[in-house]
């Protein structure tokens, strides 16, 4: 009913021309072989493959093909493998025939359309990529870090921040639990790589 629906949308408009409709994703990837068509829009569940199999191979031998995702799913599970795999554009069953229109005719320009809900996701995934393993640790740490990035020994530590040698050895055996490494020397590397230390 949906892709019917969609179908009846776009033979209306006079700068679309329908190549073609299946309902499987092995069909989908045989017709894409006979028609070369310029923007395929793209189930994610299907009989025979899933949406994002189909995409890949799509892709594999058509990669000037833009390919919209259109389905009901904004979860991880579906969203980065399909953007993994190659798709255009990534948008929900939710839009309009107007926005499904447009985004046609942004990807035969070559602009992307991504779903917001979508594209949050990918931010979130983008900002999580970005943080550094330093950013787990507390102000204190942080502080006990530099302090290790510059040679200073637990007494020096302990003098330069005010502090007992226990909490320093406290504060240094958590850092390395969160960094994941074993010693402090490649706790001073990491520091002197992550621009960590003013006096290397």
């Amino acid at each position: 009913m949906v892709r019917k629906g969609i179908l009846s949308y776009l033979a209306t408009e006079p700068e679309i021309e329908i190549v073609g409709e299946a309902d499987s994703g092995k069909k989908a990837v045989a017709l894409v072989k006979e028609t070369l068509p310029d923007v395929v829009l793209m189930d994610l569940l299907m009989e025979s493959g899933t949406g994002i199999d189909a995409t890949r191979e799509i892709l594999s031998f058509c990669p000037e093909c833009k390919v919209i995702i259109i389905t009901s799913f904004y979860d991880d599970e579906q969203v980065f493998p399909a953007i993994e795999a190659g798709a255009f554009s990534y948008m929900l069953k939710t839009a309009t025939a107007a926005e499904i229109i447009s985004a046609i005719e942004k990807a035969a320009k070559g602009e992307p359309v991504i779903e917001p809900k979508v594209a949050n996701r990918m931010m979130n995934r983008l900002r999580s990529q970005d943080r550094k393993p330093h950013s787990e640790l507390t102000e204190r740490e942080l502080d006990v870090l530099k302090c290790i990035g510059e040679g200073m020994t637990n007494q020096q530590i302990s003098e330069e921040l005010y502090i007992g040698v226990k909490t320093v050895k406290t504060h240094v055996s958590n850092i390395l639990g969160k960094l994941g490494i074993s010693d402090r020397t490649q706790a001073a590397v990491y520091a002197n790589r992550n621009g960590l230390v003013k006096n290397p």
